[in-house]
């Protein structure tokens, strides 16, 4: 990592140390886009970058037993490793409640929000963070977080998370579970895995976590990145977003990038780095990347679906039967989380890490 100016050291210190997070900064009344959240300029989303015509499919699944749909979101795992769906069964109302509870609690007084800052949050299983790594990057991210781990075993901390969105984040998982797991189910069937009993449910949702991600108004939008291209350590993830957009997933052609948007009462899909070892590349985790807003404030609300730490990652054995050679190597997941969390957003250079 680079050496900071002074300046960047006394950002720091309020934004991380103190917990205030770009929310409090941006508060304070900030004019212009701090130098410690500049991007060089070869790392900014310039226009020239962005396919007009483009886009990932969107797919009807109001009946999931069709074989077109069935097909199509196959073939969009292994082509795009995004998609969007609708008619998928989660209750309208519901999506409306969450988002309206996450921009519920960024608007609470700092002091407020700050009891849930990572290190004085009542509960481990609830965190607000800003950033990615900010120990490890030289250009921080426009964006905090708020993490709700919602395994089996960590509902039971239900009582310490935020009373103003705690009753929502509940509802979102639970009404999302189902859709969730049918997306697995027919994924896994297309290489040959005929239904997740307890081994595949604990390689691969066991541990989910619900984020409410907050890109509060940039000054400068332009300069800087509300998340940079990474590809998720999960084995699936569905994304609400809302009407604001900025988000964009990296082309097939592995250079240019497309914009996802925002479809009233859609879900985005994507595939996971686990659901790509697994598959043995079969399906394709893809970069993504996030804009900030120059106007408004904005929210995301994905869920990430992860196996359990102690859990082991390869290549399935269904895969392998034809005598196909596996791509990557055995791992445990809490091994490769470690690994990617050391570091700054760096595309898919996780991956590395694993790959044979």
């Amino acid at each position: 990592m680079l050496p900071r100016d002074q300046n960047s050291q006394e950002i720091i210190d309020f934004v991380v140390n103190k917990g205030n997070g770009i929310k409090g900064l941006v508060d304070s009344g900030i004019e212009t886009v701090p130098e410690l959240y500049i991007l060089p300029v070869e790392e900014r989303l310039e226009p020239s970058k962005i396919l007009p015509h483009e886009s990932i499919p969107v797919i009807d699944v109001s009946n999931w037993d069709d074989p077109k749909v069935k097909e199509s979101i196959c073939e969009a795992a292994g082509k795009w490793g995004f998609f969007q769906i609708i008619n998928h069964g989660v209750p309208s109302e519901v999506l409306h409640a969450v988002k309206e509870a996450a921009h519920r609690f960024f608007g609470l007084p700092n002091k407020e929000r700050n009891k849930f800052w990572a290190g004085n949050s009542p509960t481990d299983t609830v965190a607000l963070k800003t950033s990615f790594a900010p120990q490890a990057e030289a250009v921080l991210e426009w964006r905090d977080f708020l993490s709700f781990r919602c395994g089996p075993h960590d509902m039971e901390s239900f009582p310490s998370w935020p009373p103003v969105c705690r009753d929502e984040v509940v509802k979102y998982i639970e009404s999302a579970k189902p859709v969730i797991r049918k997306l697995l189910e027919i994924l896994l069937k297309e290489i040959k895995v005929t239904e997740i009993d307890k081994a595949r449910e604990y390689e691969l949702m066991t541990a989910p976590v619900v984020y409410f991600n907050y890109y509060p108004r940039c000054p400068n939008p332009d300069l800087t990145a509300g998340v940079l291209p990474h590809s998720d350590i999960t084995s699936i993830s569905l994304l609400l977003q809302d009407d604001n957009g900025g988000f964009y997933v990296r082309a097939t052609d592995g250079e240019s990038w497309i914009h996802v948007p925002p479809i009233d009462g859609a879900l985005v899909i994507n595939i996971g780095d686990v659901l790509q070892i697994m598959s043995n590349d079969r399906y394709k985790s893809i970069e993504h990347r996030v804009v900030a807003n120059g106007s408004k404030d904005r929210v995301s609300i994905p869920i990430f679906m992860n196996p359990r730490p102690d859990a082991i990652l390869g290549p399935l054995p269904e895969v392998l039967e034809s005598g196909e050679q596996p791509l990557y190597k055995e791992v445990v997941y809490s091994d490769y989380f470690k690994y990617h969390l050391s570091k700054k957003h760096e595309g898919k250079k996780s991956m590395e890490f694993v790959r044979i």
